[in-house]
């Protein structure tokens, strides 16, 4: 049944968007948002529910005719509608999104909703990418009622920083808690995807029970998967702690599996060798209180500017990119600064050699590691194995 429809460029309560490229959370908040609108009753005639993958730009551009149709038909028993075009994935840069047929489609959907939804009508839009810089952007900015879900950059220096805050937040929705080096843990085992964070700490949450409910490092290396990001971690960490065994076995695991040495050096050797040596230097240095994170960081980005520029900065200009140098204090109390400095040095040297030489990089790497477990103060150090 088709009906009048008024017209409107500001959002009226019947337009909604929600888009971005974090795939879990759009889902997430696109589904309670449906339900909000529908009241939780769907009998199956009342609304109405468009598949918005497209194979191609006719199917594209059939989609939006659909979503056309929809939006203009009454339903037969009366009362409110929700149209949900969901998984829409023809709105970004990509072949089918520029192709002329597509667009059509869109304008199509564009010019009806200009012209203003029926009364009683609902739209609910939901895209995992959009080019931003089109027009049907734009329009939806203007008229509906958006929500931008985007998944961390983790290109960003304050990656995980960004990705704490929303491991610690999910994580006190379900009461738990974590040990520092657990959190540290799980931020590179579960990434930066809120779904996959959300299911690791639903298993932890299972796992614990109701009588404990702490996270410790034990239980994160027990549950969730090691993957990468968690190998290049666990170097990271055995060079801090000493452990020049586990750290070589690991590089010639990664060097086995076809990884190169130049990126095992810059991934997993050169930031944590500058991030003890800050630690060290800042202690020393600034006398910065070191018992939680918000201490430290608070006083670091309290520094006068001079003292904080040789600092890594957040790519926003927001402050101190503090999470990687507090997870490194613990460690960088093992050595010294005068140490630390002549392993700055061999580690500059020893990325130079992987770039220029034709010495083995297999060795350079061990001869490093083990070099920087050789520059710590404790006696119990773990002897260095090179496995063949």
């Amino acid at each position: 049944m088709a009906a009048k429809a008024k017209s409107s460029s500001q959002p009226t309560g019947n337009f909604f968007a929600v888009v971005g490229s974090d795939d879990g959370m759009v889902r997430e908040q696109a589904l309670m948002l449906y339900n909000e609108l529908t009241g939780g009753n769907d009998d199956g005639f009342t609304h109405e529910t468009i598949d918005g993958t497209s194979d191609n730009s006719d199917s594209a551009y059939e989609i939006c005719a659909t979503t056309v149709q929809s939006l203009l038909t009454l339903p037969m028993f009366g009362g409110d509608k929700v149209v949900w075009l969901r998984n829409v994935n023809f709105l970004g840069d990509n072949v089918t999104g520029r192709s002329q047929r597509t667009e059509a489609g869109v304008e199509s959907l564009r010019a009806t909703l200009e012209k203003g939804i029926p009364q009683g009508v609902k739209f609910l839009l939901t895209a995992q990418g959009v080019d931003k810089r089109r027009g049907f952007w734009k329009f939806i900015e203007k008229s509906a009622e958006v929500q931008v879900h985007d998944r961390i950059d983790t290109s960003r220096d304050d990656w995980q920083d960004q990705v704490a805050t929303l491991v610690t937040q999910r994580a006190a929705e379900l009461g738990l808690d974590f040990e520092p080096d657990a959190l540290a843990v799980f931020i590179l085992l579960a990434g930066e995807q809120s779904q996959q964070i959300g299911n690791e700490l639903e298993k932890l949450d299972l796992y614990l029970g109701p009588e404990r409910r702490t996270i410790t490092e034990n239980d994160v290396n027990v549950l969730v998967p090691l993957s990468r990001a968690a190998v290049v971690f666990e170097i990271g960490k055995a060079i801090q702690t000493g452990n020049a065994a586990r750290a070589i076995q690991l590089i010639d695991q990664q060097l086995g599996a076809d990884e190169s040495a130049i990126g095992i050096m810059r991934a997993s050797i050169i930031g944590v060798v500058r991030n003890l040596y800050m630690a060290k230097l800042i202690v020393e240095k600034f006398k910065t209180p070191t018992g939680n994170y918000q201490a430290f960081a608070g006083a670091l980005n309290r520094l006068p500017e001079n003292d904080r520029a040789w600092l890594p900065q957040k790519k926003d200009g927001s402050g101190v990119n503090v999470f990687p140098i507090f997870l490194a204090l613990p460690n960088a109390a093992n050595f010294d600064i005068e140490g630390l400095q002549n392993v700055m040095e061999a580690t500059l040297k020893a990325d130079q050699a992987l770039v220029t030489t034709g010495l083995d990089h297999r060795l350079i790497l061990h001869r490093l590691i083990v070099e920087i477990a050789s520059a710590r103060k404790t006696p119990n150090r773990r002897p260095a194995v090179a496995r063949r």
